[in-house]
C-alpha cells in the first residue's frame, strides 16, 4: 500500500516513530520538515514510486495525505 511506502520513507529521512506518521500529519508542522526537506523528499518519492514530482506539485504538498494522493493518481 502506497501509504505504508511513503511512511516508510518518512520515518528513514526524518528519524520518526512510525506513530507520529498519519495521513492527516503536516510535513512541516507536526513531522518538523523544511523546504528543503520537502524537496529531499519528493526525490525520494520519485524514485520509490517511478514518478515525477513537478515543482508546482511539490509546493502543494502539504501533509502525507497529500503524498500518497498523488502518488496513487500517477
Amino acid at each position: 500500500m502506497v501509504f505504508e511506502k511513503v511512511r516508510k520513507i518518512l520515518c528513514e529521512q526524518f528519524e520518526l516513530d512510525e506513530d507520529r506518521v498519519t495521513m492527516d500529519s503536516s510535513l512541516i508542522g507536526d513531522l518538523g520538515a523544511d523546504s528543503l526537506d520537502v524537496i529531499d523528499l519528493a526525490m525520494s518519492i520519485e524514485d520509490e514510486f517511478d514518478i515525477e514530482v513537478p515543482d508546482d506539485e511539490i509546493e502543494k504538498i502539504k501533509t502525507v495525505g497529500d503524498i500518497v494522493r498523488f502518488v496513487e493518481e500517477h
